[in-house]
């Protein structure tokens, strides 16, 4: 590319970047810390709002910064060569603060990161494909990068959002959420369009053409499938005939591509051996309830499937160690921190999710989470619900019944400090 051609992009990039709405605050913002001697890497889905996130740091931070996306159609002839011209304009720009948006699309970026800290940048970074970034990062950034992760509006931002206290907007808010999600744009505009589009994007531009899949058709029929079995146990195995593919191992790559791109997360059950964990079947969760409503294939609603992914994806935002359980007939939907013991401030924590506890189902809920208290030595564990408050006294166990929009997934360790 020419010198002119990669500065006017920039020029262009950084003017539409200014002129956005700086946004809600994400709760996240807090956490970022300014710091030089690491790379700022912020990963996430799509449309989730890292840009809009690490321009409300750059801001607070109040110093004058150079801005560069290197996901833009205009840049497809942008090679590894043309980085010393990036690097003449970065120089132009009498900055040492640097904001690169959707690094994975420039082949060898992480050098050229490497390079720009060794000369003594601050260095911000965005991505959304958490295979490529970690990969990259474990080998030519092992300790030089710090790693935070955005997602969707949480209920509480959606909260906000919507100008309600937060937390505890109510049961109508929370219906909203789950019908809604929090993808931002979405949000600001009700546009459909915009949740089916972000779908197309992630299957054909970041997972078919990334990794040359030729067989499309098989991997939109998987993704449809598992957007309508949120919540559900899925097994590569049995799912060849849904994709339309010979082999569970194909399965098991679309999975891995899901997951890269942060569209499905896999929870496994709970095993102190690491081969049996591996061998059970894990239960599938979506990243936001707007894209499972924009893009199930079900026709019937399932609020409790819903509820219980809205679940895992509250307690997602916080810890990465969550489990389901199950032994002898009895399940517990999650498992949170299990290799938390004695010693530590957080405990493993059991948690239920119902959407409405009776006298069908309760004596089913109650005893699996009285089963995976007693495995783990726990005394407390909780029930979370569309609307129900209450408190449950049995087998030696004190349970918590509480409604999802009350419940602080944030202090998940609260019942057992009281």
């Amino acid at each position: 590319m020419k010198l002119s051609e990669i500065r006017e992009v920039g020029v262009k990039q950084k003017v539409v970047l200014e002129a956005r709405d700086s946004g809600l605050e994400r709760t996240c913002l807090a956490s970022l810390p300014d710091i030089q001697s690491h790379a700022l890497i912020v990963s996430g889905i799509r449309r989730c709002g890292k840009s809009t996130l690490l321009h409300q740091f750059v801001k607070k931070l109040g110093r004058l910064f150079f801005y560069f996306n290197f996901d833009d159609l205009r840049l497809h002839d942008f090679s590894v060569a043309d980085f010393q011209l990036l690097d003449r304009i970065i120089g132009e720009s009498d900055t040492r603060l640097l904001f690169f948006d959707e690094v994975q699309s420039a082949e060898h970026w992480e050098l050229y990161v490497r390079q720009k800290l060794d000369e003594g940048f601050q260095v911000i970074i965005t991505g959304s494909n958490a295979s490529l970034l970690s990969h990259e990062l474990g080998t030519k950034l092992t300790g030089r990068h710090l790693s935070k992760e955005l997602f969707p509006f949480s209920y509480q931002e959606y909260c906000r959002f919507i100008n309600q206290e937060s937390p505890g907007g109510g049961v109508e808010s929370l219906d909203r959420y789950l019908e809604q999600g929090g993808f931002p744009e979405y949000l600001k505009t009700n546009n459909l369009e915009i949740l089916t589009q972000l779908q197309s994007d992630i299957l054909y531009r970041d997972i078919a053409i990334r990794y040359g899949i030729r067989d499309v058709s098989s991997l939109h029929r998987l993704f449809l499938y598992l957007l309508s079995n949120a919540a559900q146990l899925v097994s590569p195995s049995k799912l060849t005939q849904v994709a339309g593919v010979k082999s569970a191992t194909t399965v098991l790559e679309y999975f891995s591509y899901f997951q890269s791109a942060y569209l499905i997360d896999l929870a496994p059950c709970f095993a102190w051996s690491a081969k049996a964990v591996s061998l059970a079947p894990k239960k599938l969760y979506i990243v936001d309830p707007g894209i499972i409503q924009t893009g199930s294939a079900s026709f019937t609603d399932n609020h409790g499937a819903l509820l219980e992914n809205f679940v895992f994806n509250s307690l997602r935002l916080h810890t990465r160690d969550l489990y389901y359980f199950a032994r002898e007939n009895r399940e517990c939907d999650f498992i949170v921190d299990p290799h938390q013991g004695k010693g530590s401030v957080r405990q493993p924590c059991c948690m239920q999710v119902c959407r409405e506890l009776t006298t069908e189902n309760q004596d089913r809920e109650i005893q699996g989470l009285i089963r995976a208290l007693e495995f783990f030595g726990q005394d407390q564990g909780v029930i979370i619900t569309r609307d129900t408050e209450d408190l449950i006294l049995k087998a030696g166990k004190k349970i918590a019944v509480v409604p999802a929009w009350k419940y602080d997934f944030a202090g998940i360790t609260a019942l057992k400090q009281r």
